[in-house]
């Protein structure tokens, strides 16, 4: 915070001898990232809920909780598992655009470290159709590792029939 208040004290300095008046913007710069942020978490939420009025699931979602306030990456697969939407956010987890990854399986989040035994668990959950919670090596686009908490459940229509799934994934220590 002092680094703050010298920059206001820099900032009132400088337009104090300007002809100009203008208020400090320290202020407007950090909540300027937030609103950001809340802007594109927004679109994200609207676009899943698009996807679930349209497939009709009838998951009650916590997509508000889980994108803005856990700032958790939300990944939602269709029922053969290839990915159609992915959230802004997890450009910052692990260096994919969303659009990157529209189409592909998560399966390219893998590589040669990640536990077979975490693969087969995760796997087998979702041949059960049921929710699972795992904590998976998983790559980066630039060849590094990070853990990834994943948090998933399958997504069914009126009809009681798998449409999609939704994953909630963080990084962990």
């Amino acid at each position: 915070m002092d680094e703050l208040e010298q920059y206001d004290l820099g900032a009132q300095r400088f337009y104090s001898s300007q002809r100009i008046k203008s208020l400090p913007i320290s202020s407007w710069d950090i909540s300027g990232h937030f609103f950001d942020k809340c802007c594109l978490g927004s679109k994200d939420i609207s676009m899943v809920l698009q996807l679930a009025s349209a497939h009709k699931w009838t998951a009650k979602l916590e997509l508000n909780k889980a994108l803005l306030h856990e700032e958790q990456v939300i990944i939602v697969t269709d029922a053969q598992l290839r990915i159609v939407h992915a959230s802004y956010n997890m450009t910052d987890m692990n260096g994919y655009t969303p659009q990157e990854v529209i189409g592909r399986t998560p399966k390219m989040f893998q590589g040669e470290a990640t536990s077979k035994n975490t693969r087969k668990q995760i796997s087998s959950a979702i041949q059960r159709k049921s929710p699972f919670e795992a904590v998976i090596l998983n790559y980066r686009k630039d060849g590094s590792t990070y853990n990834c908490r994943i948090k998933a459940e399958p997504l069914f229509n009126e009809s009681g029939e798998v449409v999609h799934f939704i994953a909630y994934e963080k990084e962990v220590a």
